[in-house]
């Protein structure tokens, strides 16, 4: 039976760590707030938005919601940004995605400024992550990936790792983040040839392609360490993975159950981004 990989120990001890960050900002006068923005009535973004707002409001960091409809014209949303951009009392702006289809994205996503994009999403936060630079605000999700695997000792440093899943906000800068900790990374997808085969010899599957229950037994070994970034709803109406957890998990070393894993932790990764943020604009202002 393969050992869990749960996110709620790891989420504590980075809303602990935070708490001592949290404090002196408060005792210096200052509020960490964050601003979430929501397009849409998607209900993972809900879910995440109201999951977010408790914690946040629990560790002492202030936060609120601007919901626009789908057929918010993209100048509107633009607008929105930039003032929340530019105002002294917002340390962090998170931006749910995806967008809707006819937005250009490039755009939209740049009209939140470097300092304040807590979820790596504007170019020069991507260019940062590219470059290797160690200060470069990474996606939530892949921070949470990454303190998952640091939280229960899984070594990367010469590990072979097969991320499944080429996206911009997860996929592509995680390939880069496990780069910089001297990992073997082969970034695989949905139409890569003989992937359950590529998995299989890996060390590390993280998978983040957003199918549910996509990856069966087949693409797994013994000492497979899965990581299941989906999050997905079935049939049912329940949150699922990429993973077919009931088949994959007696076969494999270890694995992170959905819900329970990855995404707890990628909300305490956005409480620690959003005080990073602060700390940042009140060295900035100071």
């Amino acid at each position: 039976m393969a050992e869990l990989l749960k996110g709620k120990p790891v989420a504590d001890r980075l809303a602990n760590a935070c708490a001592v960050r949290i404090s002196a900002l408060l005792d210096k006068g200052v509020q960490p707030r964050l601003a979430i923005v929501r397009i849409g009535d998607n209900p993972g973004d809900e879910w995440y938005a109201n999951a977010a707002t408790k914690e946040l409001a629990a560790a002492g960091v202030d936060s609120f919601v601007i919901e626009l409809e789908g057929r918010t014209p993209q100048d509107i949303v633009v607008h929105t940004l930039k003032n929340l951009s530019a105002d002294d009392a917002v340390a962090g702006i998170l931006l749910m995605r995806p967008l809707p289809a006819h937005f250009n994205k490039e755009k939209v996503e740049n009209a939140i400024a470097p300092e304040k994009d807590v979820d790596g999403m504007c170019d020069v936060s991507l260019a940062k992550v590219f470059r290797g630079d160690s200060k470069a605000s990474l996606p939530c999700t892949v921070k949470a990936v990454l303190h998952l695997l640091d939280f229960y000792h899984v070594e990367l440093e010469g590990a072979r790792v097969v991320v499944v899943g080429r996206s911009l906000t997860i996929g592509k800068p995680l390939v880069q983040a496990l780069i910089s900790r001297d990992a073997t990374v082969t970034l695989a997808h949905s139409k890569t040839l003989n992937l359950s085969q590529l998995t299989r010899e890996a060390d590390i599957v993280v998978s983040c392609m957003g199918r549910a229950h996509a990856l069966t037994g087949e693409f797994f070994s013994e000492k497979t360490v899965v990581i299941d970034v989906g999050t997905n709803e079935d049939k049912d109406g329940k949150m699922v993975g990429d993973v077919d957890f009931g088949a994959v998990e007696p076969l494999v070393q270890a694995i992170t159950p959905v819900p329970g894993g990855v995404g707890a932790v990628t909300t305490a990764s956005l409480l620690e981004a959003v005080v990073s943020a602060a700390e940042y604009l009140t060295i900035e202002n100071s």
